[in-house]
């Protein structure tokens, strides 16, 4: 574990960083962007944050492992890459949550009720969606429950880049 420290905290701060930089980026043109592109743009910048991962991995593997490395070895270097981008990313978006966007709730819940309106959805359905919202609005202005979902955002991408960029540079010593 000591000798994957100074490359997991490099490259998972560097993963952070550009994160939290993407992240704040948007934020200036949040209402211009709107919901349903806000999505792909923000899952294709948490791919791209997440980049360092393959790289943390490739280094580790050269400058700790002389060239080879294990899956499993592999697996847990990009895994605490991606723990510290995550959690560089959960930071952000609270700084943005509560003290840049703090409307972002009311916002997302009034496209979410006119998105219903607009498919046709019965009034109930509308009302239904309306009680969902206020019941996220309720959670998500929890700092730890909008941690922990916040978290969950990015972290599944970068179990992927982690299973991928470990099968990929695995190499038996020789």
């Amino acid at each position: 574990m000591n000798r994957m420290r100074p490359t997991v905290l490099t490259f998972g701060l560097i993963s952070g960083a550009v994160s939290s930089l993407l992240m704040l980026m948007t934020v200036p043109f949040m209402d211009r962007i709107g919901f349903d592109k806000g999505e792909v743009i923000g899952y294709t910048l948490i791919v791209a944050s997440l980049l360092p991962v393959f790289f943390g991995i490739r280094s580790y593997r050269e400058n700790v492992g002389g060239g080879a490395v294990s899956f499993g070895r592999a697996f847990a270097v990009g895994l605490l890459i991606s723990v510290i981008s995550c959690a560089c990313y959960v930071v952000t978006w609270e700084f943005v949550y509560f003290k840049l966007a703090p409307d972002f709730a009311d916002k997302f819940s009034a496209y979410a009720i006119e998105k219903a309106r607009a498919s046709g959805a019965t009034p109930e359905k509308i009302d239904e969606t309306a009680r969902q919202m206020q019941q996220f609005k309720a959670m998500y202005d929890q700092p730890l429950v909008n941690a922990a979902i916040t978290f969950m955002e990015p972290f599944p991408i970068g179990l992927i880049i982690t299973v991928v960029s470990a099968a990929i540079l695995k190499r038996k010593p020789s």
